[in-house]
């Protein structure tokens, strides 16, 4: 059997962690931030994991990781 590729835009966008699961970043931090408060900014930069709908689907974009 060939070599899967992974898909390199989830690569950029997802990490794996030791127990399988998989962390992504919070979006609508990149630009017009003049208007949302500091603390709504503040917990946008958290990371946090891939929902568990989506984890089916990420893990097919990322066979090895």
């Amino acid at each position: 059997m060939p070599k899967l590729k992974t898909h390199r835009g989830a690569a950029k966008r997802f990490k794996a962690t030791a127990s399988g699961k998989f962390k992504r970043s919070k979006a609508y931090k990149s630009h017009i931030l003049t208007k949302k408060d500091h603390k709504r900014k503040r917990h946008l930069d958290t990371d946090t994991f891939v929902s568990d709908a989506d984890i089916k689907s990420v893990r097919h974009m990322l066979p090895y990781a």
